[in-house]
């Protein structure tokens, strides 16, 4: 049965009270589980503490073929599994549990040869899983750096892995959190690949390249926060992350230079800038070189913090909006300003605090909730449902918007569209 076939069974099976008009609530959850070898096995592992279900958040997704991959970072005790994957083909019920990727092992806490916590993971068209491990467990003040940081490299084929690269001292600092990455593939195909890490709260961008099996790390003033966008009101909770610098990562198509652009946001921010990755496949630039290179896009007004996004090879970028428990969507083939800045779906219930958004191979737009401000800050009610993964499909997702893929292109000269700079 094919991915296609797969979710549209899966959907008819399922009922939500959810307001959504677009997005169909895939799977809900009001706490997770995990696919433990035997009843025996998870009884172990909840009476040792390796098993905490309160202390398990999802925040990262992505789908290849029939899997559906859901990180779950190891910010308290308990998380047993950090790499994991829902099977599409056979899960049709409404909670399924989580069966860690590639196995047990491979994510157990302590591994320095696996994974201890990752966040946002990214497939690729030659069928490589791509997943940095921060290699921390905890969070904020409680965070402890057990294992290096490391790029992890799958065969989605044959889930071995094809390549560990721990990334070297330099290209990280004292206050390093990485959460989002992108996947760069040139025109030469897949030996010509490059990853981009986004440092958070160490405000850098870090390049690796596959070719030469070398990182290294760059620095520009936009990758920090805003000082005057770091208030939030999400979820009846006002709180402030004021440091959260460059967040979410994503890559334009091709452009005719021959690269794509690295379209980026600090998650304390309202704006989003972009940066060719002709400079950042390049190790040998200073941050004074390339400080010109990168550029700012206009505002997107107040309550416009943005966590992940994603751009489609139609150049059609998709966002989550968490001030307005909201999935927005820009066509780049028009200029980046608020009244192009389509609303895919909006929920003040089901959306609260959408982590992550991909686009798959089918075209199909996925979301993931997971009400993270009230688990850091407050308590989850875990007689509520309060993690959410959606899907929907291109057209149903971008009908009436903004984004619809037939608009004409705007001649340069009278567009104040960021690949200006770069065409």
């Amino acid at each position: 049965m094919s991915l296609h076939n797969v979710i549209l069974l899966i959907s008819c099976l399922l009922v939500s009270a959810s307001a959504l008009q677009k997005l169909t609530e895939l799977y809900k959850w009001s706490s997770l589980d995990y696919t433990f070898a035997s009843d025996e096995h998870k009884n172990y592992a909840l009476e040792r503490g390796e098993f905490v279900p309160e202390n398990n958040l999802p925040v990262g997704i992505e789908v290849w073929k029939n899997k559906l991959f859901v990180t779950v970072p190891r910010w308290s005790n308990g998380v047993p599994s950090t790499l994991n994957y829902i099977p599409l083909d056979v899960s049709s019920v409404q909670s399924p549990k989580l069966t860690p990727y590639p196995n047990w092992a491979y994510n157990r806490e302590g591994n320095c040869d696996g994974l201890t916590t990752t966040y946002r993971v990214k497939a690729d068209s030659c069928n490589r899983l791509w997943v940095l491990d921060s290699g921390t467990v905890g969070i904020g003040n409680t965070t402890k750096q057990v294992c290096p940081y490391a790029i992890h490299v799958f065969d989605l084929t044959t889930d071995k892995v094809l390549r560990k690269y721990t990334l070297r001292p330099e290209d990280t600092n004292a206050n390093t959190f990485i959460a989002n990455i992108a996947i760069d593939i040139g025109s030469k195909g897949c030996e010509d690949t490059f990853l981009y890490a986004s440092d958070e709260l160490g405000y850098g961008l870090i390049s690796y390249s596959w070719e030469s099996n070398k990182s290294w790390r760059h620095t520009h003033s936009f990758l920090m926060p805003d000082p005057l966008a770091g208030d939030y009101n999400i979820g009846g909770i006002n709180f402030q992350w004021g440091e959260e610098g460059i967040f979410g990562i994503t890559l334009s198509p091709i452009t005719e230079s021959g690269f794509r652009l690295l379209f980026f946001h600090p998650l304390a921010s309202n704006r989003e800038f972009a940066v060719s990755t002709e400079i950042l496949r390049n190790p040998n630039l200073t941050s004074e070189e390339i400080y010109h290179d990168f550029v700012v896009l206009p505002s997107r007004g107040s309550g416009g913090h943005i966590t992940a996004h994603y751009m489609n090879d139609d150049g059609i970028l998709f966002f989550n909006l968490i001030d307005r428990n909201a999935v927005g969507c820009w066509n780049s083939r028009l200029p980046y300003e608020p009244k192009n800045l389509g609303i895919i779906d909006i929920d003040d219930e089901a959306l609260i605090f959408p982590s992550d958004v991909k686009v798959d191979s089918l075209n199909n737009v996925w979301v993931i909730s997971d009400r993270m401000p009230i688990h850091l800050l407050s308590k989850l009610n875990f007689n509520d449902i309060n993690f959410r993964i959606f899907f929907a499909p291109l057209d149903v997702a971008l009908a009436g918007t903004v984004c619809t893929g037939n608009i004409p292109y705007i001649p340069q000269e009278q567009s104040n569209y960021v690949t200006s700079k770069f065409y």
